[in-house]
C-alpha cells in the first residue's frame, strides 16, 4: 500500500460478539480471554476480534480462513446483515454503522452490491429480469433498467440467455447471471462472500478467471471471503489470513508465501509453489555499475516461474521496471538458486 490514497474501506477496530456478554465484553478486562474461556465464563462467542484494515481503490482485497475463523461473520458486519459491537466501517469516509434503515437501504442500491455462495436468483423471472431486479428496486425506469442488464449480460458471456430461467442455467451461468446482476447496479465496492464454493472444481477455475477478468475490465474494487488458499493467491492484490476472530497475517500473498507471520500461516502455505507466487520483486537486488541493463524487462509484479525462460536465454540481468522507473535487477543464476532454494524450503 503506497498510503498516498483514500481507502475506499477503511475497518477500525471491529468487534462481533455473539450471547449475552455482548456489550459488555468490549474494554472489559475479559475482553483477552480465549475462545474457549469466554463461552466456558460468559456463554459468549467473539466471531471477530478488534479487526483493522484498509481496501485501496480498485483492489481485490482476499480475507482467508477456515471455518469458524470469523471470516463471513466480518464480511457480513461489513454490509450491515450483521451489526457489529463494536468499531468503525468507513466507506470513502462515511461510517456504514452510523447510516440509518433509509441510507443503509440507499447505500446497498448504489454504492455496494453483494455476492454469494447461494445464488438467490429468483427462479419465477428470466435471467434479464434476474440482473435488472437491482435496477428495478432501485427506481430505474424500464427502457433504462434492461438497456443495463442486456450490457452486463454480453460482459458475463451470457449473449442468448436473456429469456432463460434459472433453473435452465448450469451452476456456472447461474453465478454469471449473479455477477451480472450484483455489477448492473454500478457499485463503488463488491463484496463476494465464497461465491464459488459449490461450484465443481473445473467451473470455479472458470469463474476465477471470469472475476480476474471482469475485474481488469471494468476496476471494481472487490472484498472477497474464501477458506481456499489457491484462490486467494490468484485473485487477491492484498491477502488477509484470519483464526479465531483475529487477523494473523496480511499482505501481498508473496508476503504470505514467503515470509509467514507464524507456524500458522508456515503451514497453510507450505505446499505453494513458491515461483508461482513470489515474485520478481521479491528477489531483485539493487543493479550494480557493471549490470548491462539492456536485458529483458518485466514489471515487479511478475512471479519468478514466469521470468525463468527469459532468464535462462541471456547473460543480462532482468530488469524490474514500474512506470518506467528501473527498481532492480534479478540475473539468471540468481533467479535459478532462487528457485532451487524456495522449492526445497
Amino acid at each position: 500500500m503506497n498510503g498516498t490514497t483514500t481507502p475506499t474501506v477503511s475497518v477500525k477496530g471491529l468487534w462481533k460478539i455473539f450471547g449475552p456478554a455482548e456489550h459488555r465484553l468490549v474494554g472489559s478486562a475479559d475482553e483477552a480471554l480465549t475462545s474457549a474461556e469466554l463461552r466456558q465464563r460468559h456463554a459468549s462467542t467473539v466471531a471477530v476480534r478488534d479487526v483493522s484494515f484498509d481496501v485501496q481503490p480498485g483492489e481485490v482485497f482476499v480475507v482467508m480462513g477456515l471455518s469458524g475463523s470469523g471470516k463471513s461473520t466480518l464480511i457480513r458486519c461489513l454490509t450491515r446483515l450483521i451489526e457489529p459491537t463494536r468499531g468503525e466501517i468507513l466507506l470513502d469516509g462515511e461510517d456504514i454503522r452510523k447510516a440509518d434503515a433509509v441510507r443503509l437501504r440507499e447505500l446497498r442500491r448504489r454504492r455496494f452490491s453483494m455476492v454469494f455462495q447461494h445464488f438467490g436468483l429468483l427462479p419465477h423471472r428470466r435471467v434479464i429480469d434476474n440482473i435488472a431486479f437491482g435496477l428495478e428496486i432501485r427506481g430505474d425506469d424500464k427502457p433504462t433498467r434492461y438497456a443495463r442488464a442486456q450490457e452486463m449480460l454480453s460482459l458475463v458471456g451470457l449473449e442468448g440467455h436473456a429469456g432463460s430461467y434459472p433453473d435452465q442455467l448450469s451452476g456456472g451461468m447461474q453465478q454469471r447471471v449473479g455477477l451480472a446482476r450484483a455489477l448492473a447496479v454500478d457499485p463503488e465496492v463488491m463484496f463476494f462472500d465464497e461465491p464459488f464454493s459449490a461450484l465443481d472444481p473445473l467451473i470455479r477455475r472458470d469463474m476465477q478467471n471470469e472475476v480476474l477478468r471482469l475485474h481488469h475490465e471494468v476496476g471494481k474494487t472487490m472484498v472477497f471471503i474464501t477458506h481456499d488458499l489457491a484462490e486467494a493467491l490468484k485473485l487477491g492484490d492484498h491477502v488477509v489470513i484470519m483464526r479465531d476472530g483475529l487477523i494473523v497475517q496480511a499482505g501481498r500473498p508473496e508476503d504470505l508465501v514467503g515470509a509467514p507471520a507464524d507456524d500458522y500461516v508456515a503451514d497453510f502455505v507450505r505446499d505453494v509453489p513458491k515461483s508461482h507466487v513470489l515474485t520478481l520483486r521479491w528477489v531483485m537486488r539493487e543493479a550494480r555499475p557493471d549490470d548491462q541493463l539492456d536485458g529483458p524487462e518485466f514489471p515487479p509484479r511478475t512471479v519468478i516461474r514466469t521470468a525463468v525462460h527469459a532468464a535462462a536465454a541471456t547473460d543480462k540481468p532482468i530488469r524490474v521496471v514500474d512506470d518506467g522507473r528501473l527498481l532492480g535487477v534479478v540475473d539468471r543464476a540468481q533467479i535459478l538458486a532462487a528457485i532451487a532454494g524456495l522449492e526445497d524450503g
